[in-house]
């Protein structure tokens, strides 16, 4: 698997990254979303460098012109529900994409620190030969992630590639992809890296729940 940390090189995208850990902007509901948008533009065009690409030519008004365009169909799927403007952002770029929606829930066993990932439907299209973005804003422990990336190509067929993406990984959910998913076409891809998560199973210092920043708290 390979790993890209986006924030490693200075550039704008760590000014959307502290406005989006930043508790006193973070409660701006609208803001947040946008700000989650705005991480996945600048790492939509940096994983589009990676693309297979094939030559078309299309017609100006003046003359004809050869172009480069991207040869393979994409599938974003998304964990709901803190995944949905992440999964919007992708879409503003990769238009054309088609889509899948993985509902599941995590149930906590505090007293013996276990985590089970329940699903309770998956929503896809076939996903023989293309290229599949499985995009979630946080990777804590990365169990969901695994576990969905299972379900995903059972149900759908392996994609010639898989691009996990988040916002924030924390180092151990990276660590059980890496072994989860060892051997298989993977990359992932995460703004920034933190190390540790706290006895809640939150990223520390991430920035707290993204669903509920983003579309206010559950009950």
């Amino acid at each position: 698997m390979t790993l890209h940390i986006l924030n490693r090189e200075n550039s704008l995208l760590e000014v959307f990254l502290s406005e989006i850990r930043n508790i006193e902007i973070q409660h701006d509901r609208m803001r947040f979303r946008r700000n989650l948008e705005r991480v996945v533009e600048i790492m939509a065009y940096e994983i589009s460098k990676t693309f297979a690409y094939a030559p078309h030519t299309i017609e100006t008004p003046i003359n004809p012109i050869d172009v480069q365009l991207p040869a393979q169909d994409i599938v974003i799927a998304t964990i709901l529900r803190a995944g949905l403007p992440f999964h919007h952002g992708f879409l503003n770029y990769f238009d054309r994409a088609e889509n899948a929606f993985i509902s599941a829930r995590r149930a906590y066993n505090r007293a013996e620190e276990t985590m089970e990932v329940r699903f309770d439907s998956i929503y896809t299209p076939r996903l023989e030969g293309k290229i599949l973005f499985l995009v979630d804003p946080m990777l804590a422990t990365g169990a969901s992630l695994a576990v969905a990336y299972r379900e995903l190509i059972a149900q759908g067929g392996t994609p010639a590639h898989t691009h996990i993406a988040s916002v924030i990984a924390s180092r151990p959910g990276v660590e059980h992809i890496e072994k989860e998913l060892a051997g298989e076409p993977v990359s992932l891809w995460t703004g920034a890296l933190d190390e540790r998560l706290t006895p809640n199973l939150y990223i520390d210092p991430g920035l707290g729940d993204a669903g509920d920043l983003a579309y206010g708290k559950k009950i």
